[in-house]
């Protein structure tokens, strides 16, 4: 097993993130791209075999670490006992799950080991979650998760824009559809009156590029960030009230 050295025996967040993913690329490989030798090392007439991710990005299959408590958390244990026992699709998926569980267990024991608080383990945990899961890859569903996302990214884009219930003014739709020559002459009233618009809340002007959500009670505009509300909340929100209306309501 190679092992993780930090400068001045410690480490950042950046360097155990950096470890996380090279060792997290190096699992991937060996359930994608290496598959069919990943398949043959795990013999299931060998003893218990473990599936290590390398910071360099490689892979391993070996046995656990003879040493009690080991130097690192270790993977699943005996991974190559249900190689046969089970479709290879299943297989693969199910020691993917536990290499995720490894990764985790990884990069958290470097935050402990380390001394990271909490701002820090939850800044680590923020920068893993913006990566597809092993499984996810593995099973092909970190693809479908894109779609799905840009999907109702732009739905949510659309919605926003269509009227207020936390839509912005149809301008930026406008410009979309329009051909250039024709965005060009939009009448200049009707870009003025939106960049205009001010904020509720922090009282600055109206900007093509951010989210605004409309009050359906006193029709002030608001951004969204300051108010709190995202393009995906918004669409469940059949009547929105911003704060000050709705602190009004509640007094009466």
């Amino acid at each position: 097993m190679e092992r993780l050295v930090g400068p001045h025996g410690h480490l950042s967040v950046e360097e155990v993130f950096r470890d996380f993913k090279a060792r997290r690329a190096g699992l991937i490989k060996a359930l994608t791209d290496d598959v069919e030798d990943f398949f043959q090392q795990c013999d299931p007439e060998k003893e218990n075999l473990c599936l290590y991710g390398l910071p360099d990005e490689k892979w391993e299959v070996n046995l656990p670490a003879e040493e009690v408590p080991p130097e690192l958390p270790e993977p699943a244990l005996g991974i190559n006992f249900a190689r046969d026992g089970m479709e290879e699709n299943d297989w693969l998926a199910l020691v993917a799950v536990h290499s995720d569980a490894w990764l985790l267990s990884v990069a958290y024991y470097f935050g402990a080991r380390f001394g990271f608080r909490q701002a820090d383990r939850k800044r680590l945990f923020s920068m893993i979650n913006d990566l597809p899961t092993v499984y996810e890859v593995v099973s092909g569903t970190d693809k479908i998760q894109s779609k799905e996302k840009s999907s109702v990214s732009n739905h949510s884009s659309n919605k926003s824009k269509s009227g207020s219930k936390g839509r912005v003014s149809e301008l930026e739709n406008n410009l979309k559809a329009m051909p250039k020559d024709e965005e060009e002459a939009l009448d200049e009233e009707d870009y003025e009156e939106h960049g205009d618009t001010l904020c509720g809340a922090c009282g600055k002007n109206y900007a093509a590029d951010e989210f605004w959500i409309c009050c359906d009670i006193c029709e002030k505009w608001f951004h969204g960030k300051c108010v709190k509300i995202t393009p995906a909340r918004a669409q469940h929100i059949k009547q929105y009230k911003c704060p000050s209306c709705s602190n009004k309501r509640a007094r009466v």
